[in-house]
């Protein structure tokens, strides 16, 4: 009789392996669960990487990643972003409907970012327009800390991350509003954030990164929407951005990434991207802390 031929593992292996690393960064584990020959190994100088024979949809998981899961503990804040767009750049209808600019294949990326962070970070417009729950219910995983930016105060309590009780959530407003944001969201959902916002009105994106950070939350997804994450790149508040595009014209709507013009094309950022394909969406990975002028010569 033929032996039967053992089956390469797979995402579904990878996986919980993947969040057993997520655990231990936020001190839930001592050390990692893994026997000496456990099918992935870490280092303090390469990070992760997988043993042995893995199926190629794990391989292209772990390569994507990897850059997350190489985070150590009690390390400075890292921040990554995702933002969804059409071909033509928008996230959105002019009407702000945005179910679903990509497929289901990064929308289960998107929840992955979530369980492997350790807080999600949306801004008020896509809080107020989507009202989105940013749990983890279509991964196995923690859910993180829900961080909604809302500076002016104007998002109602009746939203899903502020009512249902799912996982934390912080409003992030000034700290000189604290107390008022208290008397309408309670205090133990209220994030007061020395310095948030400046004489003239602007967001002041490290300060809150830095408060996060004090709370232990330290590995940070800014979900959107694209007005939040092209803030975070402009003020260099975003070490990596997950850019998906997804085959679709909209025609006019609610844009996508913006940032900062260049006069000339070799004044214009060019950083340093792998690409993944998600379903019929093209996923860019991109290193924001390498980010190099656009020049060839």
């Amino acid at each position: 009789m033929m032996p039967t031929p053992t089956a390469i593992p797979g995402v579904d292996a990878l996986w919980p392996l993947c969040l057993d690393i997520a655990l231990h960064r936020r001190g839930g584990l001592a050390r990692l669960p893994w026997k000496a020959d456990a099918p992935l190994a870490g280092d303090a100088v390469h990070g992760f990487s997988l043993r042995g024979m893995w199926d190629d949809a794990a391989v292209e998981l772990f390569e994507l990643i990897k850059p997350l899961l190489d985070r150590p503990r009690k390390g400075a804040p890292w921040v990554i972003g995702q933002l969804g767009q059409s071909l033509d750049g928008y996230v959105a209808t002019h009407s702000g409907d945005s179910h679903y600019v990509n497929g289901r294949e990064v929308l289960v990326h998107l929840h992955r970012l979530r369980a492997l962070c350790d807080a999600v970070i949306v801004g008020a417009n896509t809080a107020a327009i989507d009202d989105p729950q940013l749990t983890t219910r279509h991964v196995e995983g923690r859910h993180p800390v829900r961080v909604l930016i809302d500076p002016a105060l104007r998002l109602p309590p009746t939203l899903r991350a502020l009512s249902d009780r799912l996982a934390p959530t912080l409003l992030a407003c000034d700290a000189r509003r604290a107390a008022e944001a208290a008397g309408r969201f309670g205090a133990d959902q209220v994030l007061g954030v020395p310095a948030l916002v400046d004489g003239e009105g602007r967001l002041n994106l490290r300060a809150l990164v830095t408060e996060l950070a004090s709370r232990d939350l330290r590995v940070l997804f800014v979900e959107g929407g694209g007005v939040t994450v092209s803030r975070f790149i402009a003020q260099g508040c975003l070490d990596r951005l997950h850019l998906s595009i997804a085959p679709v014209v909209i025609g006019s709507g609610r844009p996508g990434l913006q940032v900062p013009r260049s006069a000339a094309m070799r004044d214009c950022l060019r950083p340093p991207g792998r690409v993944f394909r998600m379903g019929a969406d093209v996923l860019w990975d991109l290193d924001l802390r390498e980010t190099c002028p656009g020049s060839r010569d």
